[in-house]
This record gives structure tokens, C-alpha cells and sequence, in this order.
């Protein structure tokens, strides 16, 4: 092993160290920000307090609510671990004693994230501060705001260019799942989550007497039968062997039970894991809504929305991480991908990112208003984002040995030439896999 890879080893033992005695505090940070949960574009409270434990309090807000507070030296690329601030509109049933007391709700895992990466961070500082020399890569803690709604906290961070002015050399962040079992990692290469769209359906039809409709056009028969016909560009206008979903969520029409209305609305989502497939899907749907409407005396039309882009893991990145997730004593699942979205997928159009999911095995799904994984999670969550920190680090073109070989069926880390500095776009590998549902989006 050379005197890089030793130095490496030493500072993920410094950093494991450091990590541990950071947990009970972020443990009660947790608390505090479960019981004061705020919603998407008010996270003001949340963001002052997490940059207050980060030791930034007087770091400048971005994209509205969001805090970027850099840990090591100033100068130089970085690697940026990623927490969310939001929560969501959702009333809470844990019945525990620091339950959210503000209408709002951290049911997706958001306040377990902050906690974690708080933790990250306040450990880099003490082991910068007992081994003397600086990080070899600097930590930059991005709290992002609204990743539950839209407009996007990512877009926004990325749009003004406060991220960029840090150089990140990669990005990483890790999210609870509630499929995958207690002690294992999601972290497969390539597409891990769909592209996603927000589509509105309006149908114009004559509205009458219930008892008339001869004399009428009725468009809740004609979005009914739209919304069905819909399932059609999954069925059978789609590659059997590609990901689309189409999803209705809201049906919206009439205002007395024996009055035909003269419009109808109904609003859902596109996904799709491929973003080549994504016009395609697209112009599937505007046609079968503006022939079935046409077919029933209506007339259909279709506002899409565009949304997230598909997120891609860097193949070298994710594969780097393995070895570091599995001495953390981890498993590893190298295939789990699903149709769910998160807006983190805007920083992988820039340079090499990694989303983590840790499983929770919980009885209660995200977004459920008894949502509440246990207080042990948050050491999870900060082990399994301090070795994604520790993959990005390894990917320095300085040969590294890993802390153990790869598991049957996994590939060992390839050498991979140091990145360049800054902010890029670069393409990433997909790897074939079986796909699961994810409720998150």
C-alpha cells in the first residue's frame, strides 16, 4: 500500500473517530428540527439552526432558504455532501413528544439527513483540528431548500452559480428508503431515478342536464375515458424493456351531482428512466388526449411541465464508495433503481454525483404521517455519506488501495484519472437492472 493510500486509511480512522462523538449531539439536533419542521421556501429556522451547528452561522442564504458552509480550505475543488431542509404539509401521527408542533411534517427523512451531515461536518473540523494538516479535499455541506415542490432548491443552487464558485469535484447524498432492509445501501451506477414531468389535462366539453346528456358533451366521460387510454402509452407504445410511468392524481369536475360540467381537469405525472424516451412520451400523451376527447364531441389539450432530470449516479464514483460502505459494515445493493425523483438529479448535469439510498425497514412508508425512523439511523446516514466523501477521495489518480476486496459480483475500483476541477457536464453509464417503486415523489 503506498504512503497516499496509508494516509487516507488514517484519516477515514480520524474521521470515524471524530464521526462518533458527534452522533448524541446530532441526535437532539434531530429533535429540534423534527419538532420545528418548516415547508418548502420557509426554511428559515431549519437553515439558521443547521449552519449554526455546522459552524456557519453567518453564512450567506442561496436559492432563497439554502446555506453553502465549506469546511477546510478555501481555495480548490471540494466534495459536497447534500441535506435537504423541507418538510412536507402533513399532519403528524408519531405521537412522540418532540412531534412536529407546526402543521409541517419531516416524513420523508429530511431532519435525519441534516443531522447526519451536521455530524459529518462538525467531525472534519476535529480531525482537522487533532491531525494538524488540512482535509485533502475540502467538505462543503449544501443545505438545500425546497426539494419537496416546485420550483426546485437544486435548480435554483445550480442556476446561481454559488455552487460552482466552490468547485466541486463530485457530489453525494444519501436518502432513506423505506423498501430496502435495516444495514443496506442502495448504490447502483448509472440512472437510479426517473426523469419526471407534471402534466395537466383539460377537456372542453357542452355542459347540461343530467338527464339530457344527448344534449350535451360531456367531458367527465371524456377525460374517464382519457385517463385510461393513457395506460395505453405504457402498454403498448413503449419499449417493454424501458421504465414509463403515467400516473393521474387528480380528477377535478362538476359542482352538483345533476349538472353535466362544462369542463374537466386532471393533473398527474410522466416518468420515464430514460430521458430519450421522454418526448416521445410526451407526444404520445397529446395524442391519445386530443383523439379520445374528439371521439367522445370534446376537445382535449395538455399542458406538461417539465420536471427533474433522470438521476444518474458517475460509475466511477459509485463503484469507488463500495469498499468504504462495506467497512463501514454496510450492505451493499448494487441494483436498486426505481421511478421516484429528486431534485438532486439537477447537480448530476454537472459533474459526478452519487445518490445513496439506506434502507430504514420501518412499517411505515415515506411521506406517512407516522413516517419516523428510529434515532439510530442518523449515525447510519452520516457513516454511509462519509463514505461516499471517502470514494470522492479516493478518485485522485493516486493509486489507493481500498479497506477490502469487492464482493462476489461486485467489480473492484478502476484506477480513474484525477477529475478536473470545477463544475462539468460529463455522461454517465447506465447498468441494466431489475426496478422497485419508490413513493418519495
Amino acid at each position: 500500500m503506498t504512503s497516499t493510500a496509508v494516509s487516507i486509511a488514517e484519516l477515514a480512522a480520524q474521521l470515524r473517530t471524530c464521526l462518533a462523538a458527534e452522533i448524541d449531539a446530532a441526535v437532539a439536533l434531530r429533535h429540534e428540527l423534527h419538532a420545528d419542521a418548516e415547508l418548502s421556501g420557509s426554511e428559515h429556522r431549519t437553515a439558521a439552526r443547521v449552519a449554526a451547528a455546522l459552524g456557519g452561522a453567518d453564512a450567506a442564504a442561496v436559492a432563497g432558504t439554502g446555506r453553502l458552509i465549506r469546511i477546510g480550505r478555501d481555495d480548490g475543488p471540494c466534495v459536497a455532501l447534500r441535506a435537504e431542509l423541507d418538510g412536507l404539509p402533513i399532519a403528524e401521527q408519531t405521537g412522540v413528544a418532540w412531534a412536529s408542533r407546526t402543521g409541517a411534517m419531516h416524513a420523508c427523512g429530511h431532519d435525519v439527513h441534516l443531522a447526519a451531515l451536521t455530524a459529518v461536518g462538525r467531525a472534519a473540523r476535529a480531525a482537522e483540528v487533532r491531525a494538524g494538516p488540512p482535509l485533502p479535499l475540502p467538505l462543503l455541506a449544501v443545505l438545500q431548500p425546497r426539494e419537496e415542490t416546485i420550483p426546485s432548491g437544486a435548480r435554483d443552487l445550480v442556476a446561481s452559480g454559488a455552487l460552482e464558485a466552490h468547485l466541486p469535484s463530485a457530489i453525494v447524498a444519501v436518502h432513506l428508503q423505506h423498501q430496502l432492509p435495516l444495514g443496506t445501501v442502495a448504490a447502483a451506477a448509472g440512472t437510479v431515478n426517473a426523469a419526471t414531468d407534471d402534466i395537466e389535462i383539460r377537456v372542453e366539453g357542452i355542459g347540461g342536464h343530467a338527464g339530457y346528456p344527448q344534449l350535451a358533451a360531456d367531458p367527465v366521460v371524456a377525460l374517464c375515458q382519457t385517463v385510461l387510454a393513457l395506460q395505453h402509452a405504457v402498454s403498448r407504445r413503449s419499449d417493454p424493456t424501458h421504465a414509463v410511468v403515467v400516473s393521474i392524481g387528480m380528477l377535478e369536475a362538476g359542482q352538483a351531482a345533476n349538472v353535466i360540467p362544462a369542463a374537466a381537469v386532471a393533473r398527474g405525472t410522466l416518468r420515464v428512466l430514460d430521458e430519450a424516451d421522454r418526448l416521445g412520451l410526451h407526444q404520445t400523451v397529446r395524442e391519445i388526449v386530443e383523439h379520445t376527447c374528439l371521439a367522445n364531441g370534446c376537445r382535449g389539450s395538455v399542458r406538461i411541465d417539465e420536471g427533474e432530470p433522470a438521476l444518474v449516479n458517475d460509475e466511477a464514483l459509485t463503484v469507488a464508495t463500495w469498499p468504504w460502505l462495506r467497512g463501514a459494515g454496510f450492505s451493499v445493493d448494487t441494483s436498486f433503481r426505481s421511478c421516484g425523483a429528486d431534485d438532486f438529479s439537477y447537480y448530476s448535469r454537472g459533474g459526478r454525483t452519487l445518490m445513496l439510498f439506506l434502507g430504514t425497514g420501518g412499517p411505515h412508508a415515506l411521506h406517512h404521517p407516522s413516517f419516523l425512523p428510529a434515532d439510530d439511523m442518523v449515525g447510519q446516514v452520516a457513516s454511509a455519506m462519509l463514505a461516499g466523501y471517502l470514494g470522492a477521495l479516493s478518485l485522485t489518480g493516486t493509486d489507493t488501495e481500498p479497506p477490502g476486496r469487492a464482493a462476489p459480483g461486485e467489480q473492484a475500483s478502476p484506477a480513474v484519472p484525477r477529475p478536473s476541477p470545477g463544475w462539468r457536464e460529463e455522461e454517465a453509464s447506465e447498468t441494466p437492472a431489475a426496478l422497485r417503486r419508490d413513493p418519495r415523489r
